[in-house]
């Protein structure tokens, strides 16, 4: 079977806390976007993992598996069912550090196809629940369509955000920043008004009232 996991933008991100286990609670709008990487996962005499296209961390080093997402959703499941061997192949198109979510996505993506495959009959919040154990916004990538993340980026609500006819245009300036770098001189603040209160407002406004946090801290002025 093969899964083309896509990567999510965040219109808005604002930080509002950090919390006594380190991480940070926000608001920010998940909406799913079609740059895609390309997941294969078939039966197979033994587990193996593989992968083309850009360096993954994590990826086939020496002839042996070592640990990235896509391993760690199948080791996670293993705990609780029987899972066969397979043989996955990743083919990487979305870029590492760019805030798209990829590697997150890979994850989920992995979850759901085995899901499928092995017909294990978990519901989508179940899946939520694995894929908050590999990564806070792995959840997003379950159910895949626009939500309000909430919390640590893990929680979502829904939201009625539609851009369909709307054109998007993707710039990576080969730029890559990892999660630690982008928190580590963030200040986070209670806003003047949720995020939700401003995404509900017409798109043409948004360029004056939608912003993100990183900006911040990554992009001085």
């Amino acid at each position: 079977m093969i899964t083309f996991p896509n990567g999510k933008i965040n219109i808005g991100l604002q930080i509002t806390e950090k919390r006594p286990d380190g991480f940070h609670n926000l608001l920010s709008c998940f909406y799913p976007v079609g740059w895609s990487d390309a997941l294969e996962i078939i039966p197979g005499d033994a587990f193996a993992f593989s992968s083309t296209g850009l360096p993954i961390p994590g990826g086939p080093t020496e002839g042996k598996v070592s640990k990235n997402l896509c391993v760690n959703a199948y080791d996670l499941l293993k705990i609780d069912f029987d899972l066969p061997p397979v043989a996955m192949h990743l083919h990487k198109l979305v870029p590492i550090g760019a805030g798209l979510g990829g590697g997150s996505a890979d994850a989920a993506f992995t979850l759901r196809l085995l899901n499928d495959r092995f017909a294990l009959g978990l519901a989508p919040a179940e899946l939520e629940q694995y894929a908050r154990r590999l990564g806070s916004d792995c959840a997003f990538f379950v159910q895949n369509r626009p939500r309000y993340g909430i919390d640590k980026g893990d929680q979502f609500e829904d939201i009625p955000l539609d851009l369909t006819g709307y054109h998007l245009a993707l710039v990576y300036p080969n730029l890559a920043i990892s999660t630690a770098e982008a928190y580590a001189k963030v200040r986070p603040r209670t806003p003047a008004t949720p995020l939700r209160e401003l995404l509900s407002a017409p798109l043409s406004e948004w360029r004056h009232t939608v912003h993100n946090d990183f900006e911040d801290s990554l992009f001085p002025t």
